[in-house]
């Protein structure tokens, strides 16, 4: 069966004292829970939070449970779940004091399945070569705080970092393609390239910066909100290239996913901020597209290996402060709220 209308054996079932109600997991990408009425699957449940908790697909459906800073945590067959957590056939979730349990189809290889076999509800993914910029945020020494932050606190913290960086994200046209585990990853598709010379829109690209200087923000704003043992920090890689982008999904609501050497090389670079102690690595060609950036960017030239790349590669550097300065100086209309991409064209 096609991913983009997934098996209706993929399902919650939720208990309460009025029995028990079967939720289809299809067509979307991700599911909000929580008190809320705004949520995907609404909890009638004084005990839950507004925004307590979300199931998203990575991948080749593969379903995972994500705390979003509720007060009374969520629960995965009585773990508290603090980062996101793979979810398997039978799993039992405890948000607030409603009860769940996960479903999903036996695997590929098990016996009656349908194989290769197609019917008329297969969609075939579509894979297309699109000019991306893609962004890696990721939290800093965070296994050490794990190791000195009480259980309650850390999972609502993270959860609400998980939160607000999805909003933050998808203000700035983008979509969060994966959380991993203390780390987000959001790619911005860039629009009319489609050859090696194309420029990028200026404003497209300001729109990572924008993004990328409020996630540092929100993320020191967490540090007046929680007793931390240390300050909250986070790090970032941002690359821009051409990569296989894949858009599975419905036409209303379409999943999108990049793969490809532009992916792995952010990857990198993040982990690069590290050992350059400085708090963002770009590549060379993000540099290249960002506008003015010899002239009002501040960020210090580099040439570093990779882990898994054979030559050489320039790199830029910088603060989170010279992001601020920079985007202070651009002085360009604020970014309007533009939502997911649209779908991907077919032609051209």
């Amino acid at each position: 069966m096609g991913n983009s209308e997934r098996d209706p054996s993929y399902y919650l079932l939720m208990r309460s004292s009025h029995g028990e109600k079967k939720i289809l997991l299809q067509e979307r990408p991700s599911w909000t829970i929580g008190r809320g009425r705004e949520n995907d699957i609404p909890l009638a449940d004084k005990c839950a939070s507004r925004n307590h908790a979300m199931i998203q697909v990575m991948g080749e459906d593969s379903y995972f449970l994500i705390d979003l800073g509720s007060r009374n945590g969520s629960f995965l067959n009585g773990r508290r779940v603090t980062v996101p957590m793979g979810l398997k056939n039978g799993d039992q979730i405890t948000l607030g004091e409603s009860q769940l349990e996960f479903f999903c189809p036996p695997s590929p290889g098990d016996a009656g399945s349908l194989g290769d076999e197609n019917t008329d509800t297969d969609t075939v993914m579509l894979h297309k070569r699109r000019l991306i910029t893609v962004l890696v945020l990721d939290i800093r020494e965070f296994t050490k705080l794990t190791q000195l932050l009480d259980e309650g606190i850390l999972s609502e913290m993270i959860g609400t970092w998980f939160r607000q960086a999805g909003e933050i994200i998808t203000r700035y046209g983008s979509w969060v393609d994966k959380y991993i585990g203390d780390a987000v990853m959001a790619v911005w598709i860039h629009s009319g390239a489609s050859t090696d010379s194309d420029l990028i829109p200026t404003q497209e690209m300001l729109r990572v910066y924008r993004a990328l200087y409020d996630l540092a923000q929100m993320t020191d704003e967490l540090n007046g909100q929680f007793t931390l043992p240390f300050r909250l920090r986070v790090g970032a890689g941002v690359n821009t290239g051409y990569a296989i982008v894949g858009q599975l999904g419905t036409h209303d609501r379409p999943d999108y996913t990049a793969l490809g050497d532009t992916v792995n090389a952010a990857f990198r670079l993040e982990t690069v901020t590290k050992e350059l102690d400085c708090d963002v690595a770009i590549g060379a060609a993000t540099y290249g597209q960002t506008p003015y950036a010899s002239v009002l960017l501040p960020f210090r030239q580099h040439t570093v290996n990779l882990k898994g790349y054979d030559d050489p590669a320039v790199i830029y550097f910088g603060r989170f402060g010279e992001v601020s300065q920079y985007l202070s100086k651009i002085h360009l209309p604020p970014v309007p709220h533009v939502g997911r991409p649209p779908d991907l064209a077919i032609g051209g």
